[in-house]
């Protein structure tokens, strides 16, 4: 029987062929595009951050998740739960076990008369198990698991005050950094104002109006004010650079900020602003925390006045035939009393009172410079907020007289040193305007920080 050549089904197989190579190739060649999509670190960092702009909430987050201080402080909690463990393992028993073999030189025994009797061999070998268990120890480890307890709360309680240090410290920054902004857009207000004092001086100095030195002069107050403004933008780079460097981002790395809504943070009267602060503080918290851990100490030295009350259960092997039983069970109580240390326990205890006195004492002192701290900021606010309504009517007559000035100027009545001075004028008002504005937000933090709120919460 033979096979007839068929050229349809020839036909039909290669275009099945073609179809399935076609979709091979075109499957490798988007696995290739998408692996080196994924290794472009140009790509990824597009993608993460397209905008470039970094709002203060979204900074506060970045700040409190990345940065290294935290971290660092973190890696405490970490160390006291591991405490935490060490002090519970002090409720459990010890187990050991042993194994030895023993060599004499001359094999144990007595002598009964003329006659030698050996009372083991030369060499063997034995096994034992021993478990030791404290039964009472006058709260010695009671007092050790509390204090390990105490002592991971003041733990997350310093990471809260370390998380809040660093948003106050990210939200100055910024701030910084919106009022240099501020003050650029304020240097180059002045530049255009000289530029065009300086293009009519020109005109007046060719119409043979005014002297050579009302030309000289604009010229070095134009010259003046472009090494200001250069100055400035070397200040915000210096702002941008810490705020990266409170981000954990490269120092080099751009990026916008925007300007903050106006916080609506309602304040109270000086002596209920200490209250609260009084309440709140975490460092008041953390000193009494650790004045818990020095009474739970306390207790463990004094522990050692007293017996620890013990059990202790063994088994123990020998191959040895001159022993009645290879094996044998035990099982102990016991105490164990210090009768004396050369004074070293009532050191120990005379050393935590004062740690005491001390820990009272730095409460006290911390106290006082909360509030110290809150009334500085209080007035820093208040202050702020009176200079924001003298120096927004002051660059208003700043403008006026400036305006006022030129007209003078261009008609032959007023001098250029008057034009000059009225520049300066109006640029010391809208400096003096931006910096209340922005003194006004720094004070508002320092207070909120001073008297306790969480910084992150307060401005999202």
């Amino acid at each position: 029987m033979t096979m007839e050549y068929d050229p349809a089904f020839k036909n039909q197989h290669s275009r099945y062929f073609t179809l399935i190579l076609f979709i091979i190739i075109t499957m490798l060649i988007s696995a290739i595009c998408c692996a080196e999509d994924s290794s472009n670190p140009l790509l990824l960092k597009d993608r993460t951050n397209t905008s470039g702009i970094i709002t203060i909430s979204e900074g506060l987050q970045l700040a409190t998740e990345k940065n290294r201080i935290i971290k660092i402080a973190s890696l405490n909690k970490d160390i006291a739960h591991t405490d935490i463990l060490v002090a519970q393992s002090r409720f459990l028993p010890s187990i050991d076990a042993s194994a030895n073999y023993t060599f004499f030189a001359h094999q144990p025994g007595f002598r009964f008369g003329t006659q030698n009797a050996y009372s083991s061999e030369k060499s063997f070998p034995s096994y034992g198990v021993n478990i030791y268990q404290t039964l009472y120890d006058f709260g010695a480890r009671t007092s050790k698991y509390e204090a390990s307890k105490n002592f991971l709360e003041t733990t997350k309680l310093d990471i809260a005050r370390t998380r809040n240090l660093v948003a106050l410290d990210f939200i100055t920054a910024y701030f910084d950094l919106l009022e240099t902004e501020k003050m650029i857009l304020v240097s180059q207000k002045e530049v255009e104002r000289l530029e065009s004092h300086l293009q009519v001086a020109q005109n007046l100095y060719q119409e043979g109006v005014i002297t050579k030195n009302d030309l000289l002069q604009a010229e070095v107050k134009l010259s003046d004010a472009r090494q200001k403004l250069l100055t400035t933008k070397n200040v915000r780079a210096v702002h941008t650079s810490k705020i990266n460097t409170i981000l954990a981002r490269p120092l080099k790395e751009e990026f916008r900020v925007v300007e903050v809504p106006v916080n609506n943070f309602k304040t109270i009267d000086l002596e209920n602003a200490w209250e609260y602060a009084e309440k709140q503080r975490t460092e008041l918290q953390i000193i009494d925390q650790e004045l818990k851990i020095a009474g739970l100490e306390e207790t463990v030295k004094k522990s050692e006045y007293y017996p620890t009350i013990f059990a202790l259960g063994g088994y123990n092997y020998s191959e040895n035939r001159y022993m009645l039983h290879d094996d044998n069970w035990s099982l102990i109580f016991g105490l164990n009393l210090n009768l004396f240390s050369g004074g070293s326990t009532k050191a120990e205890v005379a050393k935590i009172k004062y740690k005491q006195d001390q820990l009272l004492e730095q409460r006290s002192k911390l106290l006082d410079d909360i509030k110290l701290e809150v009334k500085k900021n209080y007035l820093d606010m208040e202050n702020a907020g009176e200079k924001i309504q003298v120096t927004k009517e002051a660059v208003s007559q700043a403008e006026e007289n400036l305006r006022i000035n030129k007209i003078r100027y261009k008609e032959g009545i007023g001098t250029a040193t008057d034009v000059l001075d009225a520049i300066t004028l109006l640029t010391t008002a809208e400096t003096n305007y931006y910096k209340s504005i922005y003194d006004l937000r720094r004070a508002q933090a320092g207070l909120m920080y001073a008297m306790g709120y969480d910084l992150v919460s307060s401005y999202l």
